[in-house]
């Protein structure tokens, strides 16, 4: 069982494993995991050892999970694939269908392990952990007992494991031509950043020219969020051009077309642009300035010694509907508390699943801050944010007193059908949060936070024409948190060169910090020019635009889902917890001073308490937050409905299956290009006859055809071979017939 609980951090470190505790109890497997579950926790291990690509991930995720998937459909009768036998964009996956097996189960697991082992080791064979994936892959295959060695696609005979290279094979074709660029290694094609790079090593915003656009970062030494140094010091844009990739439930509705410079951009669910700056203060620059501040703002609670307590229980943190959520810039000022931080959130009465009052958990502030904000953040030895909620997703299917029902209702499913549906959906979901996500942030190419507080502070302040350092576009000043520099201050400088720039009260960054193991950088007056937010020196903010955020599209999409497939929205027991433990928790400074545990009556309180983290962690202010919890619910429901399709036996033939069919049709199989013969009683009036693949899309119809002598004959067209279903419908209700034609 590789890499069972294997996941981002832990309470109890074994290599890079997670503790995740529900209820108090810690959770973890409760007997032997079905197979798509090692298949998940051996892609989750190869994407914490590949670099952090959330886009690419997620479209990793997605694609093995789909592969279970269908490989386990293809061997039920009420259910149909994804790709087998279906057109996903402008790519047909023909499939003929596979004798069943005496044993399905068997048959089953054989079909998703290749195809999980296949695509793996495709995707992977670039990662920088490459050897220590396909060990794990090769490993798992000999624990199966499966020879890896088995190349064949001639499933047609009954062969699994040749049914599962053959999904393998079409759906690596398939992400060869789905418009990512996976040939050219995701590079983008066509995007240019209009802004220089900012020098870490300097001071202040130099290179920025436009600041309402995203700003390259050059660093001495550049280590992404999975842990790998990066030969460049300065990372490109990952993935403005996300928007080209084929989706899983989003449809050409969902797109607004835009042209930039000469190029277009697919933008799905387009949620206008952000606020922006310009010269002289007017428009919507009070807002951007208010934004990017209050970032700064919070900064000043990354101090666990500063006297503020707070009680982040379940009982005050959490419970916000979805309708209060901002609709416009005047109530996204009254939805965060600017002066302590956090939301609107009152917390819950009680535990809905014991009845019992939520207990008050009383830490420092500037524990439980810095605690979520690396806790969210997903690096470095991450699975990145999606893979982040796969984790989630695993550890509550492991909880005693989940029921593995769909939606909450009828019956429970065993745990193989449960992971390869609630891995499908999920995986779906959150491939359309990226595409969406990133679509938007290529194409608004929003600024980062250090780019603009440093360009706010750079021009000046704007509260008061008669204080020094006037400018109409600069920062406001706020007493005590937002100053100017004065000629006694002591950081005037030993000439008084800082005289007149702007200081903030704010995390004091890495430059007091020696020694990770015993150091705390704590909070004080710094040059605003010298900002840093709370992440690593070595990666500061993600290489792509801040607008919309891409952690609350992917954490509100995926809370959406899991509360969809459970039909509850509360964690088994009513609440998940995530305990970080005292001076052991935090990478880059000494910390927490106490034990912390991070806790969740809800999926979409942990959402929440997601999308708040990267705000206290400096990488995005609050106009990139809400629309990316808008969205994020949006895509959730849509994909959830989608993928729920899939499991109605309705959607297999369309017709009611009381019925006894009173027709035969002959031959089956059939040749391509021969004629099809139906016999039918003549008294019964045929009203049409329709011909559909197995995934319910309509290729012939014939309306009041002609019967003659109770025979009919029909021309087949030559359409490709494949598995199909006859639909009659007569005065006496609709019959069906599956044909094969070869």
């Amino acid at each position: 069982m590789i890499g069972f609980m294997k996941a981002y951090y832990s309470m109890v470190r074994i290599t890079s494993a997670v503790i995740l505790f529900i209820n108090g109890l810690p959770v973890g497997s409760y007997g032997q995991p079905s197979v798509a579950r090692e298949w998940n926790e051996v892609l989750l291990e190869a994407i914490r050892n590949d670099l952090a690509r959330p886009t690419v991930h997620a479209r990793n995720l997605f694609h093995v999970s789909a592969a279970m998937y269908d490989a386990w459909a293809a061997f039920e009768p009420n259910v149909k694939p994804y790709f087998l036998g279906n057109t996903v964009g402008d790519f047909y996956i023909p499939f003929n269908g596979i004798p069943m097996g005496s044993d399905k189960k068997a048959f089953q697991e054989e079909a998703i392990s290749f195809a999980a082992y296949r695509i793996i080791r495709h995707r992977f064979i670039a990662s920088p952990g490459w050897i220590e994936t396909y060990s794990q892959s090769d490993e798992l295959m000999n624990e199966l007992g499966y020879d890896a060695m088995n190349n064949s696609l001639e499933y047609a005979n009954g062969d699994p494991a040749a049914l599962g290279n053959y999904i393998a094979s079409k759906i690596i074709e398939f992400g060869l031509q789905d418009g990512s660029n996976e040939r050219g290694g995701y590079q983008n094609e066509f995007y240019v950043p209009v802004n220089d790079p900012l020098i870490l090593t300097r001071p202040g915003s130099l290179g920025l020219t436009d600041p309402n656009r995203w700003q390259p970062l050059t660093f001495e030494t550049f280590i992404d969020q999975s842990g790998n140094e990066i030969p460049t010091g300065t990372p490109e844009f990952l993935g403005p051009e996300w928007g080209k990739v084929i989706p899983f439930s989003m449809n050409e509705s969902d797109i607004t077309l835009y042209s930039r410079d000469g190029s277009d951009y697919r933008v799905y669910h387009d949620p206008g642009p952000p606020c922006f700056t310009n010269e002289d203060g007017t428009g919507t620059h009070q807002d951007y300035e208010w934004g990017f501040s209050l970032v700064a703002r919070w900064s000043s609670h990354m101090n666990a010694a500063d006297g503020a307590t707070w009680d982040i229980s379940p009982a005050t943190i959490g419970n916000i509907d979805f309708n209060d959520l901002p609709a416009d810039y005047e109530t996204l000022r009254s939805f965060y508390d600017r002066i302590n931080g956090g939301d609107i959130s009152q917390g819950h009465p009680v535990n809905p699943i014991t009845g019992n009052p939520y207990q008050t958990q009383i830490v420092p502030r500037g524990d439980y801050v810095r605690v979520l904000s690396e806790f969210w953040a997903d690096g470095p030895d991450s699975e990145t944010p999606p893979g982040h909620w796969f984790t989630i997703l695993n550890y509550v299917n492991d909880h005693p007193q989940l029921q593995k029902k769909l939606q909450g209702e009828g019956d429970v499913l065993d745990d193989l059908e449960w992971d390869v549906k609630s891995y499908f959906i999920l995986g779906g979901a959150l491939h359309d949060a990226a595409i969406s996500a990133w679509s938007i942030k290529g194409y608004y190419d929003y600024i980062r936070p250090i780019s603009a507080i440093r360009h706010l502070a750079e021009l000046g302040q704007s509260s008061e024409k008669e204080l020094p350092n006037y400018h109409p576009a600069g920062i406001r000043l706020e007493p005590g948190f937002i100053e100017n520099v004065g000629e006694e201050d002591p950081l005037a400088g030993d000439d008084n060169e800082h005289v007149g720039k702007i200081k903030v009260f704010a995390w004091r960054g890495h430059d007091v910090i020696q020694d990770a193991a015993t150091d705390v950088a704590g909070t004080g007056w710094i040059l605003a020019e010298n900002w840093w937010p709370y992440q690593r020196p070595s990666f500061v903010t993600p290489p792509f635009a801040g607008y919309v955020s891409g952690h609350s599209t992917f954490s509100r999409t995926a809370a959406k889902v899991l509360t969809l497939l459970t039909g509850d929205q509360f964690f088994p027991g009513g609440m998940g917890e995530f305990i970080a433990e005292k001076d052991s928790f935090l990478r880059f400074e000494k910390g927490p001073s106490v034990d912390v545990v991070l806790q969740w009556a809800t999926y979409y309180d942990a959402s929440d308490q997601c999308s708040l983290s990267r705000i206290w962690g400096g990488i995005h202010p609050p106009v990139d937050d809400i629309n990316g919890r808008i969205i994020g619910d949006r895509i959730g429901e849509e994909a959830f409905q989608f993928a729920a399709e899939y499991f109605r036996e309705e959607a297999i033939t369309g017709i009611d299956q009381s019925y006894e069919p009173d027709f035969s049709i002959f031959p089956n199989p059939i040749e391509r290009g021969s004629k099809l013969m139906i016999r039918i009683d003549s008294e019964r009036l045929i009203s049409k006859i329709s011909l559909l693949s197995v995934s319910g899309v309509q290729h012939l119809d014939w309306a009041k055809p002609d019967i003659k002598g109770n025979k009919l004959s029909l021309d087949l067209k030559n359409l490709p071979a494949g598995m199909y279903v006859v639909i009659l419908d007569t005065e006496n209700g609709s019959f069906s017939r599956l044909i094969q034609i070869h």
